[in-house]
């Protein structure tokens, strides 16, 4: 497995857990749940993310200017999180907050796998695409 093929995967997770939250409602125990489980998500990944995918990627002119857009959406992220833990549940503000969180990371996504993929392929050997793959899977396996 390759280092875009493990960070996908984890995009999909992401994806799903997306879905799922803003199709909740209120106060309840479903949304409690899949926040949870979605925050520590984006977290851990975020931190595998930047460790074992951009931080390779920085020292390279061609990436150097992506990898620090990657790692400023990653901020932008745990911004609207910090927004979300701040607003009750039941706030009709936490669903407007939830769906812009939705959106931020459904771009990212789509910039790391239509963008920063394709070029971090042409920087990496193959030997480094799995050896960054086991370490960031590794990585989150650990901390998950």
């Amino acid at each position: 497995m390759t280092i875009f093929e493990s960070i996908r995967k984890d995009h999909d997770t992401q994806r799903h857990l997306l879905d799922r939250l803003v199709k909740t409602e209120g106060d309840s125990d479903q949304r409690d749940d899949i926040y949870k489980s979605l925050k520590n998500e984006l977290e851990i990944h975020a931190q595998a993310e930047e460790r074992h995918f951009y931080k390779p990627l920085i020292s390279n002119d061609m990436m150097q200017e992506k990898a620090r857009h990657g790692i400023t959406e990653h901020h932008e992220i745990d911004e609207l999180i910090n927004q979300l833990d701040e607003t009750d549940y039941s706030s009709s503000a936490w669903l407007k907050i939830a769906k812009d969180l939705k959106e931020k990371v459904e771009h990212h996504l789509e910039d790391e796998e239509h963008v920063f993929f394709q070029l971090a392929g042409k920087v990496f050997n193959e030997n480094e695409k799995e050896s960054l793959a086991k370490q960031y899977s590794d990585y989150m396996v650990n901390n998950l």
